[in-house]
């Protein structure tokens, strides 16, 4: 496929770009095979470099002689282009539409980006199942990594490597994996050294109507559990979705044959209404004149923030089975890659303070949602402004991202990143220069071969220049538990995700800046401190052994 032949107008100049809160940009509009390019006609600089993949829909608004593009975003974003020809206006928005819908993901961009930065790690090499299983050390004699899959037969959705219990042999798991939703058999999600309880994720059993059982997934799953130790069933549909899913040949565990594990069903709704819910909501924050009431009534019928209280309260549930009564629990939806991934990754958010530093969130990221199959190519083909009847699109990913930020904004000084890491790293999900999110699992990947023809993304982050970008000046390492709480009063809505078009920033990131500066005094002020009193403490013991008395009030305390 040539790009050419979707770009009638590749070049036209007197374009003005609006953006909010920025002074409008008159200069040269370039249409490139990847890119849309304005270059300022005063400084001869880039004033806007935007990848195509990034634009979520056109609107086109002619007037008089010229016309008015309007690039709605998968960011959130909008942008304003002012063109002075109707026809070259018409052409371009065409080009855009067309380049912005390319389904072919061997030609989108990170196979053409070249890195202008020294790769000083391989993001790539970077949280290999191999790797991440030494977290599991203290469990290592009960559990194994297991390539059953390692041609992707067994599980088109699971990585090549999994972790499961040493007492199944991988022909059990074969049997297993035929009792389960597309092959997704029960794996390791996470290890509690506190409790020693363990967290598994699969896809549902497929019992059917006349109530099929599977005596390897039995034994599978009540290997897990010592002599006397109970477990839980966590499902994310409601009793009677997980009743309608047997008429088609799915279902949920029976208690009958399942006698240590108790099933529990808190619902979290599917990921259809979850786009229907990022629409209204987005709606409701382009809606600049209501009134307080009617802007309350639209984010309230949006559900979006019920959403967002849905998966945290199973998150929080699911924890506390596992830090509090020490039980097991293995969870699941339907087919395990949408609502399961948001669970499990939020419970090790909350249990494990590693999942809340730079390098641990994005290992997090790795293990539970690219690895584990979570299908980014076809949910964040489409953000909000995008009516198209592909009804595959779904902000999951986007959902958990907010539900970290709730976190984050209860336990501010917990998290080693700031606000912006999480807003960048949803941003590349959509739309990026970088392979990480590409294709729908670990094996598209493969096929692709993206580990050598594309960059990663952590690649780029993990560059200390990048990271002290986002880092956090308030944290303060904390090893404990923490619980958030998902009052109706104490979930907001994310501002800097979903009103960057409406609401200036500016001031907030001046705010963070002076609050970074006056972190930084505090360290130097208390190593200066500290330094002195080692000092005193020296002068003291040379005294003391010199045979000389000290005057009583002499000592070293100098927190004044």
């Amino acid at each position: 496929m040539e790009f050419a032949e979707f770009i009638k107008t590749p070049q036209v100049d007197n374009v003005i770009l609006r953006r909010p809160f920025r002074k409008p940009v008159e200069g040269t509009l370039c249409v490139m095979g990847h890119h849309l390019i304005l270059s300022s006609r005063q400084t001869n600089k880039e004033e806007l470099v935007l990848l195509h993949s990034n634009v979520d829909s056109v609107e086109k608004r002619l007037v008089g002689s010229g016309g008015t593009l309007y690039l709605h975003c998968k960011d959130f974003s909008i942008l304003q282009l002012e063109i002075p020809s109707a026809e070259d206006c018409l052409n371009i928005g065409s080009s855009i539409e067309q380049l912005s819908n390319i389904d072919d993901t061997s030609i989108k961009y990170p196979f053409f980006f070249r890195a202008n930065f020294e790769v000083m790690e391989d993001g790539w090499q970077a949280f290999l199942p191999e790797n991440e299983i030494s977290r599991f050390k203290e469990c290592a004699d009960e559990w194994r990594l297991s390539y059953i899959n390692k041609d992707y037969k067994v599980c088109p959705s699971y990585p090549h490597a999994v972790v499961v219990p040493k007492t199944i042999d991988d022909e059990t798991l074969l049997k297993v994996a035929q009792f389960r939703q597309h092959g997704r058999f029960p794996v390791l999600s996470y290890y509690h050294r506190d409790s020693k309880a363990v967290l598994l994720r699969s896809s549902q059993p497929l019992t059917g109507t006349n109530g099929r059982r599977c005596k390897d997934d039995e034994r599978l799953v009540n290997s897990v559990l010592g002599i006397g130790r109970r477990g839980y069933i966590v499902d994310t549909r409601t009793y009677s979705a997980a009743k309608a899913a047997q008429s088609k040949g799915g279902g949920y565990e029976l208690e009958a044959h399942y006698p240590q594990w108790k099933r529990i069903h808190q619902p979290i709704e599917r990921r259809q209404v979850f786009q229907e819910s990022l629409i209204k909501l987005i709606e409701a924050c382009a809606d600049t004149s209501a009134t307080t009431d009617k802007w309350l009534s639209k984010l309230e019928s949006s559900n979006w923030l019920s959403h967002v209280k849905d998966i945290l309260t199973c998150a929080c549930l699911v924890a506390q089975c596992i830090d509090k009564d020490a039980a097991s629990v293995l969870i699941h939806g339907a087919d395990g890659h949408d609502t399961t991934l948001q669970v499990t990754s939020l419970v090790q958010v909350i249990l494990d303070h590693d999942c809340r530093t730079f390098t641990g969130f994005e290992a997090l990221i790795e293990r539970e949602w690219l690895q584990a199959g979570h299908h980014f190519g076809m949910r964040c083909a489409k953000s909000a402004f995008a009516f198209t009847k592909n009804r595959q699109e779904s902000p999951v990913f986007l959902l958990f991202l907010d539900c970290v930020w709730q976190i984050w904004q209860q336990f501010p000084c917990s998290f080693e990143f700031s606000e912006e890491f999480l807003i960048t790293i949803c941003e590349h999900a959509y739309s990026s220069q970088f392979g990480t999110f590409l294709c729908n699992n670990e094996m598209e990947r493969k096929e692709l071969k993206l580990s050598s023809k594309t960059v990663s993304l952590w690649s780029y982050l993990n560059r200390p220049e990048v990271l002290e970008r986002y880092l956090n000046p308030l944290y303060d390492p904390n090893p404990a538990v923490i619980w958030p709480t998902v009052a109706p009063q104490s979930l907001e809505l994310w501002p800097g995700m979903y009103q960057r078009s409406y609401l200036d920033k500016s001031k907030k990131r001046e705010k963070w800046t002076e609050i970074a500066k006056i972190c930084e005094y505090d360290k130097e002020l208390r190593s200066k401190v500290n330094k002195l009193r080692r000092q005193l403490a020296s002068l003291e013991r040379e005294a003391l052994s010199a045979g000389v008395i000290i005057p009583v009030g002499l000592d070293t305390d100098m927190n004044e």
